[in-house]
């Protein structure tokens, strides 16, 4: 199984909260990631400007390529995220309670390549494949904070 770090904005995010997380998508140029995404993979959910994470979901079905609109890249307007797959979420963040991924960053074993000064640098990008610990950190960090707010 492998894990996935989706980068997003936060506009993003609650459009696939709108869509009961039902799916999820990598940008035109990541197809070659895509093609690696299995059912059972882990998904967390980066929001840019927010600098958090929303969430965690895992993949439920086989990938497919779908060109229906549904989220927004602000940098590239004709983006249209075709490569997704189904997905059911595990552990979602209420809006306005995200977890704020700096202290997370730091304990990430992906991120040290980066100075700590520079830690959003390892965020940038829309999808990245971490650890299964690095995985595991994130998704004990989602589930406390998932369990003392609603969702």
């Amino acid at each position: 199984m492998s894990n996935w770090l989706l980068v997003s904005s936060a506009e993003n995010f609650e459009t696939s909260r709108s869509l009961g997380f039902a799916q999820a998508g990598m940008k035109s140029r990541h197809r070659r990631k895509w093609e690696r995404v299995r059912p059972g993979d882990r998904v967390f959910l980066y929001l840019t400007g927010v600098k958090a994470i929303g969430g965690v979901c895992r993949v439920s079905g086989t990938p497919f390529e779908s060109h229906e609109r549904l989220w927004t890249s602000e940098s590239h307007p004709q983006e249209d995220y075709p490569w997704r797959f189904p997905t059911e979420p595990l552990a979602i963040l209420a809006p306005g309670r995200y977890l704020p991924a700096e202290p997370l960053a730091r304990e990430m074993t992906y991120t040290q390549r980066w100075p700590a000064a520079n830690w959003t640098l390892a965020f940038q990008g829309n999808v990245h494949e971490i650890s299964d610990a690095d995985a595991d950190l994130l998704e004990r960090a989602i589930r406390r904070a998932a369990d003392q707010v609603p969702i």
